[in-house]
């Protein structure tokens, strides 16, 4: 139980307010981002429907991983005269902008 509410009659309560609810399978969900991206592994996903809208719900391990290129990292820190590790983190920072991150080191 729920709270004091029975799973079945939450299940039939939303189902009398339109709301309609179902599991999705999924194997990861990713989140792209200018920066990185948010990667949920072993996802658990819901979704739910209310007036034609759909949103999800997810749950999982949650992660995060960078987008920013090896040739571009080999560029900024060449571009730059800086490290590669400091060429990394320039990118990561200017949301993978080659020019930002170069002009930023310099």
């Amino acid at each position: 139980m729920l709270g004091g509410v029975n799973p079945k009659q939450m299940a039939q309560a939303m189902k009398a307010m339109g709301i309609k609810q179902k599991e999705i399978s999924a194997d990861e969900v990713i989140i792209k981002r200018g920066g990185g991206d948010i990667v949920i592994s072993n996802p658990k996903v819901i979704e739910v429907e209310m007036q034609g809208v759909k949103t999800y719900q997810i749950m999982g391990d949650v992660s995060e991983r960078s987008r920013v290129g090896g040739e571009d990292v080999k560029m900024v820190a060449e571009q730059a005269g800086v490290s590669e590790a400091k060429a990394r983190e320039a990118l990561e920072q200017s949301g993978g902008d080659i020019a930002k991150a170069i002009m930023g080191l310099k």
